[in-house]
């Protein structure tokens, strides 16, 4: 069997004395993993980086075998974060939590075009923590896990929005949420109406999308958010904490 397809880069493990196995994202079949002969190599390590776009053949004898893929660089996106710590923590990220969240084989068109959009916003270096929260927004979505943030829960109101209830994941207002504040999640405004984000709104949106993604995700599987994305939630608040400290 053999098919073509396109992909990001999202993890590689050493296997034997020269062979990766790598995972992708990829266009048509989802998350996808494959057996890389001489992967080891230089030239071949600065291909299977993280977030580099490829274009990925794949053969095995049966369609549920591990197979051999060869993976040809489209766009290194990689090499465009490696001197700006944030923006590579960001991406490390990202394609750790999809490799961890996303099931093996299954079509995700829909995470493949988000998870391509954050790389654009990433090598751009334009806004893209406020990009990286809504992008996690959209992959809860994109896993049954849907947050409404539109309109208020308990009223309807869609003004003054600032929490989300933890268990349903829907918005609710100031007013309605006064007295239950201490149980329900900060909500930051600018996942709900296109306003700027801050340090501090950055924060509050990774404890919003964090929460959901360790409870309805990663939790069912016993396990935890990934390593990376604790990083870099860690990062924010440090880089919220110095502007509060600046201000």
């Amino acid at each position: 069997m053999r098919w073509q397809d396109t992909g990001f880069v999202l993890a590689v493990r050493r296997h034997g004395e020269s062979a990766l196995i790598v995972e992708l994202l990829t266009r048509e079949r989802g998350r996808h993993a494959g057996l890389v002969r001489g992967g080891q190599s230089p030239k071949a390590r600065a291909v299977l980086q993280p977030g580099n776009e490829v274009a990925a053949v794949w053969r095995g004898r049966l369609a549920e075998h591990l197979g051999t893929i060869g993976c040809e660089l489209v766009r290194a996106h990689a090499a465009r974060v490696l001197d700006d710590p944030s923006r590579l923590a960001g991406l490390t990220s990202a394609a750790a939590v999809v490799a961890a969240a996303l099931p093996e084989r299954e079509p995700h068109a829909d995470v493949f075009v988000s998870f391509a959009r954050l790389i654009e916003a990433l090598d751009s270096g334009i806004d893209w923590p406020a990009q990286y929260v809504r992008w996690e927004e959209d992959l809860l979505g994109a896993l049954g896990f849907g947050l409404d943030l539109s309109r208020c829960a308990v009223s309807g109101s869609t003004v003054d929005l600032a929490y989300v209830s933890p268990r349903s994941g829907r918005a609710v207002s100031r007013t309605e949420g006064l007295h239950y504040h201490g149980k329900l999640l900060g909500l930051p405004e600018f996942l709900w109406r296109d306003s700027p984000a801050d340090e501090a709104q950055l924060v509050l949106g990774m404890s919003l999308t964090g929460h959901f993604l360790a409870h309805h995700v990663f939790a069912p599987q016993g396990r935890t958010l990934p390593p990376a994305r604790v990083r870099l939630a860690e990062r924010m608040r440090l880089a919220a904490a110095a502007a509060t400290i600046g201000g």
